[in-house]
C-alpha cells in the first residue's frame, strides 16, 4: 500500500484534487476533518485544549468556538505550537489506524491525507510521496476571501506565517498548479493518480 501526502497554501485547491483522487479509487483522509472529532465533546484534545486556554472558549452548547480559539493562538506563535502539539498526536493516530484498516482490506491501495502543514511540522517524513497543490499567489488571495469572507489583509497575515509554496516544492514528488481551467487540474490529477498506481504496482 502506498501512503501519499496531500499538501498545499490557503486556498491552492487541495480539496479539489484530494476528491479526485477518492473519486479514481484512492483512500481520502482529511486530517481538518479529523481535528474537528478530536475538539468534540469527548474527542481526545477537547479536555486538554479547555485547560490549556480556558472555559471561555466552549460555547453553551458544550461545543469549543474554534474561531475564540483561533483568536487565541492568531499571531502567538508559542500558543499555536501548544495548540498543535495537543491537537496533532491523536490526529496522526486516527489517521495511521485508518490507514492500516484500509491497507487490511486494499494492500496494494493509496492512502491520501490531505494536510494543510504537512511539511511544517515534519508529518511529510510518514509518506511514500508528497504531493503539493499550488496556484497563483493572487488566486490565493482571491479564492480564500470568496471561500471565506475574509479581508485581504487577514489573509495574506494568515500567509505569511505558511511556508512559502516555492520553499515547499522542494519537498513534493508531484506539483498540480490549479492557476488554470478545472480541467486541466483534472488533467494533472489524472497523470498523478496514474503514476502512483505505477509505483504501487
Amino acid at each position: 500500500m502506498l501512503k501519499v501526502g496531500l499538501t498545499g497554501g490557503l486556498a491552492c485547491g487541495k480539496t479539489f484534487v484530494g476528491e479526485a483522487l477518492a473519486r479514481y479509487g484512492c483512500l481520502l483522509i482529511q486530517a481538518d476533518e479529523l481535528g474537528h472529532e478530536v475538539l468534540a465533546p469527548g474527542g481526545e484534545a477537547y479536555d486538554p485544549v479547555v485547560r490549556e486556554f480556558g472555559g471561555e472558549i466552549v460555547m453553551a452548547n458544550g461545543e469549543i468556538d474554534r474561531r475564540a480559539l483561533a483568536a487565541r493562538v492568531f499571531g502567538a506563535p508559542e500558543r499555536l505550537e501548544r495548540l498543535n502539539a495537543l491537537v496533532h498526536p491523536p490526529v496522526v493516530r486516527r489517521e495511521e489506524e485508518i490507514i492500516a484498516e484500509f491497507g487490511r482490506r486494499n494492500p496494494h491501495g493509496i492512502a491520501v491525507v490531505e494536510a494543510a502543514i504537512l511539511i511544517e511540522t515534519g508529518s511529510y517524513k510518514r509518506f511514500d510521496r508528497i504531493i503539493l497543490v499550488t496556484c497563483r499567489a493572487d488566486q490565493q488571495i482571491e479564492r480564500a476571501r470568496r471561500r471565506e469572507g475574509a479581508a485581504p489583509a487577514d489573509i495574506e497575515a494568515r500567509l505569511r506565517r505558511q511556508m512559502p509554496l516555492a520553499g515547499k516544492r522542494k519537498y513534493a514528488d508531484f506539483v498540480i498548479d490549479t492557476s488554470g481551467e478545472k480541467q486541466d487540474t483534472l488533467r494533472q490529477t489524472r497523470e498523478v493518480y496514474e503514476a502512483l498506481r505505477r509505483i504501487e504496482s
